[in-house]
C-alpha cells in the first residue's frame, strides 16, 4: 500500500457535490481514504477570467501504481461529468496526484510530486489540513515553508469534506 495525496477542484455546476462524489468514487475504486481536508473557496489560477473554485485534498492508501492511479482518476473525472476544455480553464472536477509515498517520477504523462504544487495556495492550504507534517522530497520544504512563498488571500474554508 502506498499513501497518495490527491488534490480536487471544481468550479462548474454544483462544486461541492462534484468534489464529494469524486471522493466517494475514489474510496470505491482507488483505496482507503484515510484523511480529508476541509473544502476551501479559492480564486481561479492560470486562467483568471472564470468562476472561483472549491478545492480539497484527500490522502488515500492504494495498491495502484502511479500510471494506474492516473488512469482511474481520469475515469472518475469523466464519470463526475468533466468536459474537456482549455488548460487551466473551467472544470466540473479536476483530480491531481500530488504525491505517491516518497516516490519521485517524471514521465511524459505524470510528474510526482506534482511539479507546480509549491506555487499553488489552492493545493497547499488543503494539503496542510490532510498532511500537516509532509515535506517535499526534493526541496525538503514543509507545507508551511512553501505557503510562505504564495498568496493565500482570497482563500476561505467553506465546508467539511
Amino acid at each position: 500500500m502506498t499513501e497518495s495525496a490527491l488534490s480536487l477542484g471544481s468550479n462548474v455546476g454544483d462544486r461541492l457535490r462534484n468534489i464529494r462524489r469524486a471522493v466517494e468514487l475514489i474510496a470505491l475504486r482507488v483505496g482507503d481514504v484515510t484523511r480529508r481536508s476541509c473544502v476551501y473557496e479559492t480564486p481561479p489560477w492560470g486562467v483568471t477570467s472564470q468562476p472561483g473554485f472549491l478545492n480539497a485534498c484527500v490522502l488515500v492508501d492504494t495498491e495502484l501504481r502511479p500510471a494506474e492511479l492516473l488512469s482511474e482518476l481520469k475515469r472518475i473525472e469523466s464519470e463526475v461529468g468533466r468536459v474537456p476544455r482549455e488548460r487551466w480553464g473551467p472544470r466540473e472536477i479536476d483530480i491531481d496526484i500530488l504525491t505517491c509515498g516518497g516516490e519521485l517520477l517524471s514521465s511524459g504523462e505524470l510528474e510526482i510530486p506534482h511539479p507546480r504544487m509549491a506555487e499553488r495556495a489552492f493545493v497547499l492550504v488543503p494539503l496542510r489540513d490532510a498532511a500537516p507534517g509532509w515535506r517535499h522530497p526534493e526541496s525538503g520544504l514543509s507545507i508551511d515553508g512553501m505557503l510562505r512563498g504564495v498568496d493565500t488571500s482570497g482563500i476561505a474554508r467553506v465546508a467539511r469534506l
